[in-house]
């Protein structure tokens, strides 16, 4: 495969729900232009987009995957992503390296969730679309009626390109003269028709449709000659916006001739290469062995291996142009979202958006010892999809693995077993309650220990009372009750306290202590002993003060179709969650803002998910903590304390 020039390259990636034939439409173009003799199935795992071990075993594509085809002159860099909604991170990258879209239709099923779903990430980043309706072949077929239903959806700037009167409305719309000419009634040429729809195409004004049977080779052809007529090429990508060394904003202008910038929008993290970095070439070339600065990390990084890809199929590129999409290995710093320049300008893309995750479940290894390794795998994992999420609750002490949807998180421990060797058992998310006091307390603790030798002795009064603050201290010693030296050690036996509650063993917070009295020996009082004395009021008072459990509650928004509005409040309603809003969106659609304990939020995605048919989604953040409704209360802390009598039984 050699290099081309910016002119000569199309960057397409394919969208479109899971199952519409993406990968199968790459196959059947790889044999049109004669690189495979034979098309793979997705079903029996053999095609050139689906490599990876876990996409063959499962039947259906889980990373993007980057196809070149070579047609008439021109290379074809396919993007092939994968249509279920979990991997949406794998969508976000290939968006960032294309020119166009292809949103794939299934002919048999119609509009579909990932239909409209690609045609929103299209319109969110402006990107020139074509309609693919696939598998044509199939019985009872009605090609005209998913044509009618695709105007109906999207609009009149969608057409089928042997539609001619349709699209010559939208095309007189593209310029002045031709409008001026269709509205006298005048014919437009074929040349200008045909620079019209391109423009209208490359603006967003025209969405074409186009049909195909990808098993039967049917179409392709069509297909591809209508990617050279109308995908912008590189060139023609608008200048894409940046920020320059004092982070002020600028554009780059997509220029062969122009200084180097690229831009790093995939990782792959090969189990035996090591980390593959995808790369775009915004402007000037890259050059096999050149020296690049990597201005995200401010860090040196030399090209010392570079290739092109088609699926796991390596071909060394020496020299890679504008527009042109390579990839490089032994990158010591590049991570997806980094920015490569030469010395002459040093600028920086924004980053790859990843939608934060909505899904979380804790992790732990199967086998003690093993979470070094476990976390060791779970970055590598990260550097590959940025789309999940990986925390340690310092609080539950759990690790908690974040991610779009049951199917991801599934995917990612798969991953860690097969090409880390390293199981984990996943558990439900534990939350992170609090315990504080509703009332006060005056309350003693004594340390008194002998056993021959120097003793302990430690005795302290504590008013305990509530406040705003996380934790109060303060002393109101007198006449030397509690010798000075020691009040340094009350405070910190009740601090340390503050970690572990009566109630359900969580954070205990809100509380205010004051040190009184107290009393002392010469020869056995010590800092230790007042730090036991200390934290024996602590739970004393705790318990006499009235003490309640508070839970986290979250901030939700909810994106959701109008409706399914109804059935969406309702739910929340059920969940202890309250509405506090509406608002009604551009283009259709409500966005629900409410709050609710996170206690009932953790599988949310799930339940989200089946009762908008997918189309919904949300995100959340803390808000605050309230006090957690008695009867809940008294299952949690029943539920502590018959696990703290197991563990010492």
């Amino acid at each position: 495969m050699k290099g081309y020039s910016s002119n000569q390259i199309k960057n397409v990636v394919l969208l479109g729900h899971g199952g519409s034939g993406k990968t199968t439409i790459v196959e059947a173009a790889l044999a049109q232009t004669g690189v495979i003799t034979r098309m793979g199935k997705v079903e029996n795992g053999n095609t050139v987009s689906d490599y990876e071990k876990t996409e063959i075993e499962k039947g259906y594509s889980i990373s993007l995957s980057l196809i070149p085809v070579e047609y008439n002159k021109t290379k074809i860099n396919f993007l092939d992503t994968p249509g279920f909604f979990d991997f949406v991170g794998e969508v976000c990258s290939a968006v960032r390296a294309a020119e166009a879209a292809v949103i794939v239709v299934d002919a048999s099923a119609g509009i579909q969730v990932g239909t409209e779903k690609a045609w929103a990430t299209c319109k969110n980043n402006n990107l020139p679309r074509i309609f693919l309706i696939n598998k044509t072949d199939k019985e009872n077929v009605d090609v005209g009626q998913v044509i009618a239903d695709l105007k109906q959806k999207f609009g009149t700037s969608v057409a089928a390109l042997d539609d001619r009167d349709s699209l010559n409305e939208a095309v007189a719309e593209t310029d002045e003269e031709l409008l001026e000419k269709f509205l006298g009634g005048e014919d437009f040429t074929e040349d200008e028709f045909a620079k019209g729809l391109a423009a209208g195409v490359k603006g967003g004004d025209i969405s074409p449709i186009v049909t195909a049977s990808a098993i039967k080779q049917e179409g392709i052809k069509e297909f591809l000659d209508v990617l050279l007529k109308y995908v912008p090429s590189p060139v023609e990508h608008p200048a894409y916006p940046a920020t320059d060394a004092k982070g002020e904003e600028t554009k780059i202008t997509p220029d062969p001739a122009g200084p180097l910038s690229a831009f790093v929008f995939k990782t792959i993290a090969d189990p035996i290469i090591g980390k593959i970095s995808l790369i775009k070439v915004i402007s000037g070339k890259i050059v096999h062995g050149g020296e690049v600065v990597n201005t995200t990390q401010e860090k040196p990084e030399k090209m010392g291996a570079t290739f092109f890809l088609r699926g796991k199929t390596q071909v060394e590129a020496s020299e890679v142009e504008a527009g042109d999409i390579f990839a490089a290995t032994k990158l010591q710093f590049a991570r997806t979202g980094d920015t490569f320049t030469d010395k002459s300008r040093q600028i920086k893309f924004p980053a790859v958006d990843s939608p934060e995750p909505s899904l979380f479940i804790a992790i732990e290894p199967k086998t003690k010892g093993e979470d070094e390794k476990v976390s060791s795998g779970l970055g590598k994992l990260r550097s590959e999809d940025p789309s999940f999420s990986i925390t340690r609750s310092a609080e539950t002490a759990q690790t908690l693995l974040g991610g779009q949807g049951e199917i991801q998180i599934g995917i990612i421990t798969t991953k860690l077993k097969e090409r880390y060797g390293v199981d984990v058992t996943v558990t439900d998310v534990k939350v992170p309650y609090r315990e504080t006091i509703k009332g006060t307390a005056d309350v003693q603790g004594k340390h008194k220990k002998q056993s021959g030798g120097a003793g302990q002795y430690g005795d302290v009064h504590i008013k305990f009372s509530p406040t705003s603050e996380d934790f109060e201290f303060a002393e109101e010693l007198f006449g030397g009750s509690v010798p000075k030296q020691y009040v340094p050690a009350v405070e910190k036996g009740l601090r340390e306290s503050l970690s572990k509650g009566p109630l359900s063993g969580n954070r205990v917070t809100g509380i205010r202590a004051v040190l009184y009295d107290g009393s002392y020996h010469d020869v056995d009082s010590n800092e230790m002993a007042f730090k036991i004395a200390a934290s024996l009021a602590f739970k004393k008072g705790i318990e006499e003060a009235k003490p309640i459990l508070l839970e986290p509650v979250m901030h939700v928004e909810i994106l959701v179709p109008d409706e399914f509005t109804g059935d969406v409040m309702g739910d929340m309603n059920k969940r202890r969650g309250k509405i506090l809003g509406m608002e009604p969106q551009t283009g259709g659609g409500q966005k629900l803002l409410a709050e609710a304990p996170q206690a009932e939020l953790f599988k949310y995605a799930i339940n989200l998910r089946s009762m908008t048919q997918a189309r919904g989604s949300f995100t959340m953040t803390f808000e605050r903590y309230e006090e957690v409704p008695a009867n809940l209360a008294q299952r949690i802390i029943a539920e502590h304390k018959a696990a703290v009598e197991a563990e010492h039984q």
